[in-house]
């Protein structure tokens, strides 16, 4: 993982996450170049084994291969875009597309917490989990199993990409999804038509 110190201070909405589309395998390039320029700047990687005939070596992947986030610093966009190895800024539209703080607070604490994370494909729906204790206490994901493991996929929807990182099933829970949610915090009444109570 790779971080600098924010220099966009003074930028309105500067401590909001964006992303870099890069060149194929010149992500820890540019995320080293910002660095150096003053950037703070977000490279998630994660451990892969990989195996030859004689030997085998520990390599350290991107997360999200082609992508790199960056913090704030919008005002010097064009020392950005002008970095070798940037494509282009990831937009929404218009403008350009923010990361929410929550998305990268979870891959953060992931990457940092050394537990067993990988990418893995993109979900949008499933049974999703909050988890209860530990490292990543109140991180959301949908929980998957895979083999005698159960993993948690956290997703940044703005990538279209999801990373799975090993967890305890006793250490997560179900999300009440947020129609029943609604429900419950406002005490409406759940049931069916016709089940009207009576006097």
């Amino acid at each position: 993982m790779f971080n600098s110190p924010d220099c966009g201070a003074a930028v309105t909405g500067s401590t909001s996450w964006w992303a870099l589309y890069t060149r194929h395998q010149h992500e820890k390039i540019v995320a080293d170049v910002l660095s150096m320029k003053g950037f703070e700047v977000f490279l998630p990687l994660y451990e892969s084994v990989r195996r030859w005939k004689d030997r085998k070596k520990v390599l350290a992947l991107p997360l999200f291969p082609c992508y790199v986030f960056v913090r704030g610093g919008l005002d010097r966009r064009l020392n950005i875009v002008t970095t070798p190895g940037v494509h282009m800024v990831l937009r929404r539209g218009e403008q350009v597309a923010i990361i929410p703080d929550e998305e990268i607070d979870a891959i953060q604490r992931t990457v940092t917490g050394r537990l067993g994370v990988e990418p893995h494909p993109f979900l949008q729906c499933g049974e999703r989990v909050r988890v209860k204790r530990g490292a990543l206490a109140g991180v959301e994901g949908i929980l998957l199993r895979k083999k005698n493991r159960f993993r948690l996929v956290l997703s940044v929807s703005m990538l279209a990409q999801s990373v799975a990182v090993e967890i305890d099933a006793m250490d997560v829970e179900p999300v009440a999804p947020r129609a029943v949610q609604f429900a419950e915090d406002n005490h409406m009444d759940s049931r069916p038509a016709g089940l009207a109570a009576t006097a």
